[in-house]
């Protein structure tokens, strides 16, 4: 198995040789931030794992030159695997099947125990429409404001991820912005007004 596996080449930078450990410090925010990507948790899990497989394949063969931040490079890797997934039109298709969580299901799993039951469903309402609008984004924009709103990354890192000019960073986070202002207007009401 991967995770079990530790690579003893001088050149991997010492966080990542130990992958196991490493994948598991990483893991659960490249699943978060796959799941805000591609808006489905069992295209998420498989997102998550293809990108530690892509790591690892790259890390087994020294393909990777020294790492400054192993963090980034799986994100930029998980980002990269998204968008590939996000333009698949085999995985548009089974996207378009219902959304299989109710709100019973959503509610079990909330952790805090202190908002009453109608809090918690406004904020499972909340959470979906912000779902739905980060849904109709380009698969540009999503990533731009998934890595900006999410993952707290300054515009500068979010270029280098994504591989883009900051201006055009600025561009889609622009037009992101906009899109979910638009979407989202009724949940501010008068406020925006």
């Amino acid at each position: 198995m991967m995770g079990e596996m530790a690579l003893a080449t001088s050149e991997v930078d010492p966080g990542v040789r130990d992958f196991s450990a490493w994948m598991t410090a990483e893991q659960r925010r490249i699943f978060l931030l796959c799941r805000r990507m591609l808006q489905d948790e069992g295209e998420a899990d498989s997102a998550t794992q293809d990108s530690f497989l892509k790591a690892y394949e790259a890390l087994s063969r020294d393909a990777v030159p020294d790492l400054d931040d192993p963090g980034r490079w799986i994100t930029r890797i998980a980002v990269n695997t998204c968008l590939d997934r996000l333009r698949s039109r085999k995985w548009q298709f089974w996207r378009k099947r219902p959304h299989s969580e109710d709100e019973k299901v959503i509610l079990d799993r909330a952790r805090d125990a202190a908002p009453d039951a109608e809090d918690q469903a406004y904020a499972v309402q909340i959470r979906q429409r912000i779902g739905q609008a980060l849904d109709r984004l380009s698969a540009r924009q999503r990533a731009v404001f998934t890595l900006r709103h999410y993952e707290d990354l300054p515009l500068e890192q979010i270029a280098a991820v994504l591989d883009l000019d900051v201006g055009t960073v600025k561009a889609h986070m622009f037009r992101a912005i906009q899109k979910m202002r638009v979407e989202l207007r009724d949940l501010y009401g008068s406020a925006g007004e």
